[in-house]
Parts: structure tokens; sequence; C-alpha cells
């Protein structure tokens, strides 16, 4: 009998006798399963049988897994809530709405209530076409120094012009909904203002709405700003990161709407960050704006999930609780590797920033520049104070978008490159406690008070100064953070 076999892309068709069993071979790899497959096929075939079986490989896409549906997506679960209410939503460049395949919608880019629109599936560049984009100089070439890097790399923004979208904002009015005015977050509603720049009200020019910052003179919308409205619509890109203030924002807006009875509908969307949790738990003493409750760094929580707990924990101010609706997700898990079209702040450009962030991010409360001022924020750690005979990578911060004024803004900073780092799984402490090592005035690498307010404690700081290790410092986390799961489980939507 004969046994053909055919190669494919990725992915395998084998036809037995006339029935055909697809096998996606990135989950299925061993040569063995699939000469066994054939031997089952090919031994003791009937006498009678004329036609002689074939194992064929071919070429197929149909194993594409089902599209992860942001919330923005599913119009026909909010839209009727809006319907008739006067409308207020809190919202930046990431609020989008994404169309099917490019093509437009009705209605601004909202269909009809009953229906959603189809998510869109979105694949990471690997590393082989990454080096293949800079062989084709798609990337501004390397320097002399072969230890010197570039500043400037492709963005999330340069890989997206293929996908169609409409800021829900837009969409909404366009629908006949009554857009009363937008709150805007850190870096503004086009998200083009710097970390910890003062964003200051105005009016989106397209729509002609009111603009209030929720990031300027206050940070919490007051009376007279939620008097006009009936219900309030939160859609904003989280990455999972305690310092990372939109959380801050979602609750500080939950406690506003507690406080004047008005509704809130939260749009949730992928943590990129959320298939783990690690890091020093925040203490009461040094909450603030960077951290405004009890929990880890990574939470490991969408911004959905992460509402019910805020209004469930009694965490709003005098533990009032808010009408709260989330709308959830289709097609996701805490599993799911999610990447981001739309980067959600200036100084996070790709899925590699956004994945160091909750370890890289503890350098904002340091001397040490991590990134900013070059297009690897995030990616890479450096300052001209570090032992320069420890280290062969080098490169210099200059002003840039989402950052005017770097760190060692000019100065020829000694440090690590991590822009080729597999996706973490924990918090890392291994950089600063490098650079720490290996600072040549140490008095110089903390910000005491602002490492504190990032870490949450002022242990951290002390334990690396102390000279502990890595494994002996997330020791010390290991009872908060089971303590913290334990609550966490309560309100996941989307399983472990």
């Amino acid at each position: 009998m004969r046994c053909a076999l055919d190669k494919a892309f990725r992915q395998e068709i084998f036809k037995i006798q006339s029935k055909v069993f697809i096998v996606n071979i990135v989950n299925i790899k061993s040569t063995f399963f699939i000469l066994f497959l054939a031997a089952c096929a090919c031994v003791n075939p009937s006498k009678s049988e004329k036609a002689k079986p074939e194992i064929a490989l071919v070429e197929t896409d149909s194993l594409v897994p089902d599209p992860v549906i942001v919330a923005a997506n599913r119009i026909d679960q909010y839209l009727p809530l809006l319907r008739g209410k006067k409308v207020g939503v809190v919202a930046n460049q990431t609020s989008v709405i994404f169309k099917e395949a490019g093509k437009p919608l009705t209605d601004g880019g909202i269909r009809d209530a009953g229906n959603e629109v189809r998510g869109i599936n979105y694949e990471v560049q690997s590393k082989k076409e990454e080096k293949l984009d800079k062989l084709e100089g798609k990337e501004p070439a390397t320097p002399a120094d072969k230890h010197q890097t570039a500043n400037t790399k492709p963005q999330i923004t340069d890989s997206i012009q293929q996908i169609s979208y409409t800021h829900l904002v837009d969409s909404l009015v366009s629908s006949g909904v009554t857009m009363q005015k937008v709150f805007a977050p850190e870096h503004g509603f086009r998200g083009e203002a710097d970390a910890g720049e003062k964003v200051k009200d105005g009016m989106d020019s397209k729509t002609g709405l009111p603009l209030i910052s929720l990031y300027g003179k206050n940070r919490k919308p007051s009376a007279q700003q939620l008097k006009d409205l009936d219900v309030v619509l939160f859609d904003i890109q989280d990455v999972g990161v305690r310092f990372y203030t939109y959380i801050a924002t979602l609750q500080l807006v939950m406690e506003a709407c507690a406080e004047n009875n008005l509704p809130i509908v939260v749009l949730d969307r992928p943590n990129p960050n959320s298939h783990y949790v690690d890091g020093p738990t925040m203490e009461a003493a040094h909450t603030g704006f960077l951290g405004m409750t009890e929990i880890p760094l990574v939470y490991g929580m969408t911004i959905g999930e992460y509402a019910r707990m805020i209004n469930e924990e009694g965490w709003l101010e005098g533990k009032k609780k808010v009408d709260l609706t989330v709308i959830p997700l289709k097609n996701w898990n805490h599993g799911t590797e999610y990447h981001l079209p739309i980067r959600p702040s200036p100084n996070l450009p790709d899925d590699t920033a956004i994945s160091l962030y909750p370890s890289l991010g503890l350098f904002e409360g340091t001397n040490i520049n991590a990134g900013r001022g070059t297009e690897f924020q995030f990616q890479r750690y450096g300052a001209s104070f570090l032992d320069s005979t420890q280290y062969s990578f080098t490169y210099t911060p200059m002003p840039n978008f989402g950052s005017k004024t770097p760190k060692e803004e000019g100065k020829k900073c000694f440090g690590k490159d991590l822009s080729e780092n597999p996706r973490m799984q924990e918090v890392s402490l291994q950089w600063v406690i490098d650079a720490y090592t290996n600072a040549v005035d140490k008095s110089k690498v903390f910000n005491t008070s602002g490492f504190t307010k990032h870490a949450g404690t002022e242990k951290l700081q002390q334990l690396i100064e102390a000279g502990k290790t890595e494994e002996e410092i997330k020791e010390t986390w290991k009872g908060d953070l089971e303590k913290f799961r334990k609550v966490r489980r309560k309100y996941l939507m989307y399983g472990e």
C-alpha cells in the first residue's frame, strides 16, 4: 500500500481512508506520533479494497483559533444601556472598535444592536522576521561600535496600518448616542502626553465634545462635572501593573459615580500581563496614585475583573458601592497571549516593553534610565555612573516622543539590552540588583521616595542595599501573594 506525506505550512492534514484528521503541529510535534498514525492506516487492509488510502499533508489555515473579541466590539451588550441616556466616557487612544477585515461598518462603526463586530487575530512579529527586516533596511543600521545600538525600532503603531478601527467616542456620536463629555486619563485623550505631564481640559476637535482632564488639577470627576450625566462609560486598555495609573483613574471614577448615584459601565479588554501574580504588595502607609489599594505589583486581572474587586471589597471611599456593569471579553482567558494593536501609552511601544514593564518599571524610582529617550523604552537600562568595565552595551538617551527630558539625557549610558528577552512569567529583580551592584557611586541609584511609591514598600530598597539575593527577597512576598490570590479568585471572569 502506498503512503504519501506532503509537507505544509505549520499545519498538517492526514487523509486516512477518506477521513480527514487535522492536526496543528504547534501542539503536536512528535514524528513518532505521525508514523504511528501512518502505520495504523496501512496495516491489514481489506483484500477487496481497491482504492489505496493515502496520507496527504497539505496547507491549511482552518485551525486559526476564535479571535479575541474585546468588549467594545460587543455592541449589543452595552448600546441598550446608553440609548436615551446622557453619557460621559472615560477614554483614550486605545478605546476603539475594531472593524471586520478592514471593512467599514454602518452607523459610524457600530452595527445594529444584536450583532457583534468580529474580533481580529493579531500575531507578534517573529524574531526571524525582525532579522529579515534589519537586512532589508527596515530598521536603522547599527552604529560602527558593535555594542552601541540604534535608538529607534519598529513600533506597534508601525504594524497596525492594516488594522481598521473606529474610535469608540466617534462611533457613539455617529450612532446617535447622546454624548456629553470625555474624561481623559494620564497621557491625554489621544495619548500624546509624557508620563507625569499634566493634561489640560479642552475640546475634541473631531467631535466638539468637552475634554475633562483626570490628570491635571483634579484626578477625580467632581459633582459639577457629573451632574448632567445619566451614565459613565469606561474603556481604557490596561497592562496589569499596579503603578500604571489607569487603574487608579478607574477607582476614582467609580468612587465619584458612587457618590453621585451614577451607574458605570466598564468595557473589558485583555490584560497582557494577566498570566501571573507577583511582586511586593502595596503597604497602606504608601498608597497613592501609583497604587491606591493593597495589591501586588502584578495582580493578574483584567480591568473589568479589577473593577468588580474594588466594588465588592469595599475599597471605595466610605466603603460605598457603585452600580457597576462589566461587559466581558469573548474567546480570551488568562493564559491567552494577546498582542496590543495600539500602544497603551507613549513609552510602551511594543509587546517586549509591555512584558518587561513590571520589572524595569521599578527603575522609575531610581536615577537609572530605563530606555526613555530611545525607541527601546523598558527594553534596556543603563546610566553614566554604572561601571563601564562591567557592560559592553551602551546608548545615549535623547529627547523624543513621550520623553522630553529623559534621565541621563545626552550622556553615554552603560547597561544591558533586553530587547530580545522572552515573555516574562514573573517579576524579575535581577536587573535592579545588577545596576545597584555595579554602580560606581551607589548613593546615586535610588530616589528613595519615588522607589518606595513604585515598590509599595520601603523594604525592597533596604533588602537590595543589604545585599540580599533575588530569591531571598522574593521569599518575603509569598505570604501576601497567597492571601491576594484567594481574594482575587472570587472576581475572575475568565478562569485562572
